[in-house]
């Protein structure tokens, strides 16, 4: 651990980072951020009155915490915080024989070997997160990371430390991660959290639990490959990657969070400001089919994804087609189309020679960007084109609105009774 000694000491994000950082959240159709205030370095950006292993006695010598609250608070942005429940600083927690810790190889390092008590380290973390949740007034989401093996649900006091929170945030959600899938199971443990979270993976459908009743859920994703900064990692996703990610996601009736990772001095690399920055631009044209937006009840089309809301069906045309584009099943059943960025219309068509050949579904439409409608076009925008069908009110659409309007009141009641 001394070897990292030096970077605490070289860290030190210049003014106004936390002022640009909101900024950019803002400026890439973010509604909130999450910020890490201790990894499992155990170095915290808060002062905290139980150690000094903080920015505000390194080489910050401030509260780094505060600074980006308060900037994120001035944007209209929610507010998260992240902490680690693990920490190889803290001489209690890695003399418990974690199969984590770095230093768990080197014959030469204090730490392996020692002995240490469970009970304070417990309280310890239990302490900083009550500082979390009092010094820095509202918080609308804490972000902690990771149970393993042993190491989950009571082990780390959940229940206590949970119930402890959600009296003083009361608003604040929480992810699961205090024990291993704790909201997945049928009956669930008291420390389950409010949503589920998918790390470097988008599951291949909707989060259910054991009960098949779904369950909120968010995918956490790197810019590059590295959770950190990393000079010599240049192996950046793609804004269209990073598009299709999130309406992946909102697919699906998830989200998508994504990791930004800055150098010492707090600035954000230029590759990932203009990476969000475009993510910023086509959300403010095609916003409307993510924000609020869910799974549509309809199965995926061979050319994008659906999403839904309120009676509106949203295309994400992913894929060129050649001639027409199919709608599965949805004859009779779409009233209107219109392309979301431009508000152009959209030609909703039958066969170019009906009288002649019918190869795909009797239930299907068909639409076309431009007459004539059997031409093959552009996609106009080749990241994702976004199309909105107002559908008719028919009996069939009517009731899977209600069924998935329950399902999603339904978890809005669990989500409020923790």
């Amino acid at each position: 651990m001394k070897d990292y000694q030096r970077y605490v000491e070289a860290f030190n994000p210049e003014p106004g980072w936390a002022e640009a950082w909101a900024k950019l959240a803002r400026e890439a159709g973010a509604r909130y951020g999450v910020l890490t205030t201790k990894h499992h370095d155990g170095f915290c950006l808060f002062d905290s009155a139980l150690t000094t292993y903080s920015a505000r006695h390194g080489g910050a010598g401030r509260d780094l915490v505060r600074e980006w609250v308060e900037a994120m608070r001035a944007e209209g942005l929610g507010v998260g915080l992240y902490y680690s429940l693990v920490d190889w600083h803290h001489p209690d927690c890695p003399a418990t024989g974690d199969r984590q810790h770095p230093l768990r190889h080197d014959p030469a390092s204090p730490e392996r070997d020692a002995q240490g008590d469970w009970s304070r380290y417990v309280a310890y973390f239990h302490g900083q997160l009550v500082e979390l949740c009092t010094n820095y007034g509202r918080i609308d989401h804490l972000v902690v990371d990771f149970s393993y093996w042993d190491y989950a649900g009571e082990k780390w006091g959940a229940t206590e430390i949970q119930n402890k929170l959600r009296t003083l945030q009361p608003q604040m959600t929480f992810n699961d991660r205090w024990g291993r899938e704790p909201r997945k199971r049928i009956p669930r443990p008291s420390y389950a959290g409010d949503y589920e979270q998918t790390e470097q993976n988008i599951p291949r459908e909707g989060l259910r639990d054991d009960a098949g009743q779904p369950m909120p859920w968010e995918a956490w994703f790197t810019l590059t490959n590295s959770w950190c900064y990393s000079a010599t990692d240049d192996l950046w996703k793609s804004p269209a990657t990073l598009i299709r990610a999130l309406v992946n996601c909102v697919s699906k009736d998830g989200n998508l969070l994504l990791n930004v990772a800055t150098d010492a001095r707090g600035r954000v690399p230029e590759r990932a400001v203009q990476t969000l920055r475009e993510m910023g631009a086509w959300l403010r044209l095609n916003g409307e089919s993510i924000y609020g937006a869910g799974s549509a009840p309809l199965d995926k089309p061979e050319w994008g994804r659906y999403t839904f809301k309120s009676g509106r069906l949203y295309a994400h045309v992913l894929d060129p087609v050649i001639g027409n584009i199919t709608l599965p099943g949805l004859r009779g059943r779409v009233r209107e189309g219109r392309w979301l960025a431009s508000e152009s219309e959209v030609l909703i068509c039958d066969y170019w020679n009906p009288e002649v050949q019918s190869f795909d579904g009797p239930d299907d439409i068909f639409f076309n960007f431009a007459a004539p409608t059997a031409w093959t076009y552009p996609l106009p925008d080749e990241r994702d084109t976004v199309l909105r069908f107002l559908l008719n009110d028919d009996p069939a659409t009517a009731q899977e609105r209600a069924r998935l309007d329950a399902e999603r009141e339904r978890t809005v009641r669990e989500r409020r009774a923790f």
